[in-house]
């Protein structure tokens, strides 16, 4: 079932998620609602709080940026419970773009070399070092389940630059080709 995704404002994007425990209940549909929700909002990666579920878990499906980024062809998993270590390396700044803050794209330096521990869909331990833009999308991912946005990453400057698109998000003035959830409108 595709869901709403939950634009910039609202406070479920900024909560820090819990652990998936053994015995949550409908958890394989929840990760098919995530897919369907992200293919149907052409994103690449999906975290449950984009969804208003303040659980630990992410779906990624990297493929349709595989020809540019090799590393990401045929790439899709489900993280729960996800732990990243960064690797050596230095930053790298790329663009980045987020469902939840549409319209707007800025770039942001990450650690393109990380260490992936998670729970896959059927709660199986699994470990991988993961590198380049595939690295990017987990880490811009994993962000979510700790109520940070990629937005978070850059500079006060550029953040007061887009001041007056985020103020439109949370106002209600953003036209997307998904459905959307708008954050709670405060009573004065």
């Amino acid at each position: 079932m595709k869901l709403p995704v939950y634009l910039y404002g609202h406070p479920v994007l900024r909560r820090k998620c819990a652990d998936i425990t053994p015995g949550y209940p409908e958890l394989q549909k929840l990760i098919a609602d995530m897919f369907e929700t992200m293919y149907a909002s052409e994103g690449v990666g999906l975290a449950a709080p984009q969804i208003g579920r303040n659980d630990r878990i992410v779906v990624i499906d990297a493929d349709p940026v595989g020809e540019q980024f090799p590393e990401c062809k045929g790439r899709k998993f489900t993280l729960i419970n996800p732990e990243i270590e960064i690797l050596d390396g230095e930053k790298v700044s790329r663009a980045e773009g987020c469902l939840s803050l549409p319209g707007l794209s800025e770039n942001v330096a990450r650690t393109e070399h990380i260490m992936l521990r998670w729970l896959d869909e059927n709660l199986e331990p699994r470990q991988e070092e993961i590198s380049g833009f595939l690295a990017r999308i987990v880490q811009h991912e994993c962000d979510h389940l700790e109520g940070k946005l990629y937005i978070d990453h850059i500079s006060p400057i550029r953040k007061q630059l887009i001041k007056g698109k985020l103020n439109s998000i949370v106002a209600g003035r953003t036209a997307c080709d998904y459905p959307v959830r708008y954050a709670p409108k405060k009573i004065k």
